[in-house]
């Protein structure tokens, strides 16, 4: 008498028997029904031409942008079955900023032939890069925290989440992120010296985000550990995988190109009825609800135990910022109408200088490989402070204070600062 078959593991997207395929096609109708749903009540509005009060505008047409970006987010995940892992990585941080780019690239455009809306296009940037790097990264760090307690009752651990001091401990393939944001940020000190964001600039770092993609591209990764709906969809048979995958990239991208004026205007329209500065609305609020997918797929990483990869995609979605979304402004502007340059005024270019600045000290912070909780409590500090002390001048002050650390950790760190530099162009 012969003992049972022994199992044999299969990978997500591999089809064992017809049974198993179709239980994560049957978990799949609930996600995608309601973000489905979600996302064609705004469509609807939109083709409607329905004249809605401008909160209600805000609530519809931004939840169906955030649906169709949750379902974009799962689709790039998945996605990570039959593309380089480095460069799925840097895609599903692009896919995760879609709703940001469609919103920020409307204004942009608007500002071709209505130089008032340059000022939503810079607001829109500015604020997601701060809220990315000033509230997001501490979040994650303080989400690494609790789920590494979880974890040790559980007697397991994160080996990436050090415990003295406590800290994410990244690898050195994200040097790659650090060297390439650095060079952007050195580059777009040119922005608030001349007080616009020339085309040409816009076309280096295009070109600086494309060389980005094509590195990451190179980047041999592990076999993907896919959660949730990316898993069920990456659990497909591999052609129905494909279809639905690409399927879902067409159909959410189209909702989100649909919606972004809709929802800019509610935006705006709102700010004014609330009597709230319309400036800091779209700079706050638009960016808060476009970045949610975005932090909920990196804390979904952490609380199963790979804060670094959590932090990584934070990383590359800061350098998709910096780069193709800085790049395209101007660009969008021109195709809009405008000059070959998108203007700045004084507001702007202060923003500018104190996001640039920001950014310098989170890449001098991770010069070491390491976020630690004392550098995520600064961070959060200097953002906050900006909203207990809004004036002007606060505003440079945090700007100097940004600044003079980031100086102080180079110069602390310049062993690993000449290495991250040269980290991008070095031969994988």
């Amino acid at each position: 008498m012969t003992g049972p078959a022994p199992i044999t593991p299969t990978r997500p997207g591999s089809r064992p028997d017809a049974a198993p395929s179709r239980r994560p096609a049957l978990r799949l109708l609930l996600p995608l029904g309601l973000v489905a749903a979600v996302a064609a009540q705004g469509v609807a509005l939109r083709l409607a031409g329905v004249d809605l009060p401008p909160v209600v505008g805000i609530l519809a047409f931004g939840a169906a942008i955030v649906a169709a970006a949750f379902a974009l987010a799962w689709a790039g995940e998945a996605a990570e079955l039959d593309i380089s892992g480095g460069l799925a990585v840097g895609l599903l941080a692009v896919v995760a900023i879609l709703p940001e780019y469609a919103i920020d690239l409307y204004f942009a455009f608007s500002a071709g032939s209505d130089p008032a809306q340059a000022a939503y296009a810079a607001a829109n940037m500015t604020g997601s890069n701060r809220l990315l790097l000033g509230f997001g990264w501490p979040f994650l760090l303080l989400v690494a925290f609790l789920a590494q307690r979880a974890l040790r009752a559980r007697r397991a651990a994160d080996p990436d989440v050090l415990q003295r001091p406590f800290s994410i401990r990244l690898p050195r393939e994200n040097r790659t992120e650090l060297g390439l944001l650095l060079i952007a940020s050195a580059l777009t000190l040119i922005i608030p010296l001349t007080g616009r964001i020339d085309v040409a600039l816009g076309v280096v770092l295009l070109a600086l985000f494309v060389y980005y993609l094509v590195r990451v591209a190179r980047t041999e990764t592990g076999e993907p550990e896919l959660i949730g709906v990316s898993r069920d969809l990456g659990a497909l048979p591999k052609r129905a995988r494909r279809v639905v995958v690409v399927a879902i990239f067409v159909l959410a991208a189209a909702v989100i190109l649909a919606l972004a004026e809709p929802f800019a205007h509610s935006l705006v329209s709102g700010g004014r009825a609330l009597g709230i500065d319309d400036f800091l609305l779209v700079q706050w609020l638009a960016p808060l609800a476009s970045e949610a997918p975005e932090f909920v797929i990196a804390i979904l990483f952490v609380v199963r135990g790979r804060a670094a990869t959590g932090l990584g995609i934070l990383l590359a979605s800061k350098v998709n910022q910096w780069t193709a979304l800085v790049g395209t402004l101007p660009i969008a502007h021109a195709l809009g109408g405008g000059g070959w340059a998108l203007p700045l005024d004084g507001r702007q270019t202060e923003e500018f200088v104190l996001t640039a600045a920001q950014t310098l000290l989170g890449v001098a912070v991770l010069l070491s490989l390491r976020f630690s909780g004392r550098w995520a409590v600064a961070l959060f500090v200097l953002f906050a402070a900006t909203f207990v002390f809004p004036s002007t001048e606060a505003r440079w002050l945090v700007a100097g204070g940004y600044a003079l650390l980031a100086v102080v950790l180079a110069v602390a760190r310049r062993r690993a600062l000449g290495a991250t530099v040269a980290a991008p162009f070095r031969r994988t």
